[in-house]
């Protein structure tokens, strides 16, 4: 991706916002001059609004995961001078649960020829007999995007302080028709014991068209490009932080390791369109002679395609555990208010809770799932039961701190006969049927679901739903799911200028189920300006991010609420507040 992407080891990358553009997202690696080296004093870094448990360096800007010798590691692109994308190193925590994280000293930074303008995204192979290797793209002097390698000075230490960046550097140069202007993110490598080759994907375009290119290497230096790409689609654009990984068709509790070939698998491909800054997946067929991936087909291919989260989500990575048989997800959420306020308070940039990867019982889609260690941080707990909601009822959720919480409900809608009827012209456009049927619209069966972070009166409040329709194509119901940011804050714009104004938008998809018991579950990670959301135990996933003025720390609140006219009941409600982590950003000995 443009600015460094994530690994198996995972980059955190940031985004700059602009509502002028798709997403109201600027490309990553936009360099603003006056504010890249504004460093920001610890005593002087906001508070305000700014996540407990969810990872960041103690102040400034944010951006790969690997597990070696029983610790995680977790590289990620950071500017040590300021809140805004520039200056940019490899920085570097370990941790031994995901959730405790201990800060080392940059892993990489811009020190040679073919990465002095940059030390941009990549991955990371655990190479038999070699150790970890980091792949990455360097950015030369005349802005030449090429993929470098970089080793462990030492492999008997587990946690890897000290990197070599070789001087036989560059590995893959494009010297054979690519865009050397487009062309980065080299994934995680995967060994064919077939063939004897290591295979990686580089993320480019060719014109209009999003292409991953595919490299082989016997030794891990010597890299050569087959004759075709691995997969392309016209129209997607630049395809960034390319992910290519097995999946199980039958152990649907277990991940697979990215080399593993064996019976009864699908793969997936995973790009981030530069040109819509959100992320797409197919699943499909891996041809190991061929080194060609062909997509089922039940899903579009491209911008209407199925994504990982439908939220404020980019530039994420996978990586197999092989300490406890999972693949992990991570993702980065940048700020969604302006590169002003991110200079003024100091920080900017999230790793969200990675999320365990496992194939849906359906084999058409992925589900996704916060990691069991995240419990661990649960303290106090309340319940709600058998709770009925008619049209315009809410009930508040006492007890707790609404603005750092871990909160799982269970909704019974009954009947579907109130259901509104679905227009088939919405079928790829969610976020356009949120916009228009919002949390406060009647409908039948919905909406209803949360109400977080949220004022008594409702001045400010950031809703997360579920609407249900009746789709007449397919005899099924097609149901909705919104997190809607638009009136989560009452800050207000910075001017008129559309590069100056905070995107509060509707993020919104459909979740595949078929109601059969009336029963469908949200489970929201709530932590005072990110809000992670999981329909139907991850099936859909939103993320939102949001800055609210007055529902913030103790003055938060948090509602179950039902504005449809069929009744729903909360069956079950569980939350929890959440705990800080007890090591997180402390500097490891």
């Amino acid at each position: 991706m443009s600015v460094s992407k994530f690994v198996n080891v995972l980059l955190l990358l940031i985004v700059i916002i602009n509502t002028s553009n798709n997403n109201g997202v600027d490309a990553f690696h936009k360099v603003f001059k006056r504010l890249q080296s504004q460093s920001t004093p610890l005593d002087k870094v906001s508070p305000l609004q700014r996540p407990t448990y969810h990872f960041q360096p103690p102040r400034h800007w944010v951006n790969a995961p690997m597990i070696y010798k029983g610790i995680y590691h977790f590289f990620y692109q950071y500017n040590p001078k300021g809140a805004v994308w520039g200056n940019i190193v490899w920085a570097h925590s370990v941790s031994k649960d995901l959730i405790n994280w201990e800060t080392l000293e940059p892993a990489i930074y811009p020190s040679k020829w073919f990465d002095i303008n940059g030390t941009w995204s990549g991955s990371a192979t655990l190479v038999p007999g070699k150790g970890p290797v980091i792949l990455y793209t360097g950015l030369t002097e005349n802005q030449t995007q090429i993929q470098n390698y970089a080793i462990p000075q030492d492999l008997s230490d587990p946690y890897l302080r000290k990197w070599i960046k070789p001087d036989d550097n560059p590995i893959v140069k494009p010297e054979h028709g690519e865009n050397g202007s487009d062309f980065r993110d080299p994934t995680t490598a995967w060994f064919n014991k077939k063939d004897g080759y290591w295979r990686m994907l580089v993320g480019s375009k060719e014109k209009h068209r999003g292409v991953a290119y595919m490299y082989k290497s016997r030794d891990f230096k010597k890299w050569v490009k087959t004759k075709l790409p691995i997969h392309s689609s016209k129209k997607t654009g630049m395809w960034e932080c390319p992910d290519f990984f097995p999946v199980s068709l039958t152990d649907k509790k277990k991940g697979l390791d990215f080399s593993y070939d064996g019976p009864n698998i699908k793969h997936v491909l995973k790009v981030s369109l530069d040109l819509a800054r959100y992320e797409y997946y197919t699943l499909g067929k891996y041809d190991t002679k061929k080194d060609s991936y062909r997509p089922d087909g039940n899903t579009p291919d491209g911008w209407d395609g199925l994504r990982f989260d439908y939220g404020n989500f980019y530039a994420s990575k996978t990586f197999f555990d092989d300490k406890k048989n999972r693949r992990v997800l991570w993702g980065w959420a940048n700020e969604s208010d302006t590169v002003e306020d991110d200079n003024l308070k100091g920080w900017a940039g999230v790793q969200l809770i990675p999320r365990t990867v496992l194939l849906d019982s359906s084999n058409k889609q992925l589900v996704f799932w916060p990691i069991e260690e995240i419990e661990t941080l649960r303290g106090k707990n309340v319940q709600m039961n058998n709770k009925k909601m008619e049209m315009g009822q809410r009930f508040e959720v006492r007890g707790i701190t609404p603005a750092q919480v871990d909160v799982y409900v269970t909704f019974n809608v009954g009947s579907l006969e109130k259901a509104e009827k679905f227009d088939a012209s919405f079928t790829t456009k969610p976020q356009e049927l949120c916009n228009m049927k919002g949390s406060n619209v009647t409908g039948g069966v919905g909406p209803f679901g949360l109400i977080t972070l949220a004022t008594s009166d409702l001045e400010e409040y950031t809703p997360v739903f579920f609407r249900v329709f009746k789709d007449a194509s397919t005899k099924k119901p097609k149901v909705l799911m919104c997190s809607d940011a638009k009136p989560s804050t009452l800050k207000t714009d910075m001017g008129s200028d559309p590069k100056q104004r905070m995107y509060k938008p509707s993020f919104a998809g459909f979740v595949d189920v078929d109601l059969a018991d009336g029963k469908i579950s949200l489970r929201s990670l709530i932590d005072h300006s990110v809000v992670e959301s999981f329909g139907a135990k991850g099936k859909t996933v939103i993320t939102s991010r949001v800055y609210p003025t007055k529902a913030v720390g103790e003055k938060a609140h948090l509602f179950v609420f039902n504005n449809g006219s069929q009744p729903v009941t909360v069956e079950r409600l569980n939350a929890w507040n959440m705990q800080k982590p007890l090591k997180m950003n402390q500097r490891a000995k």
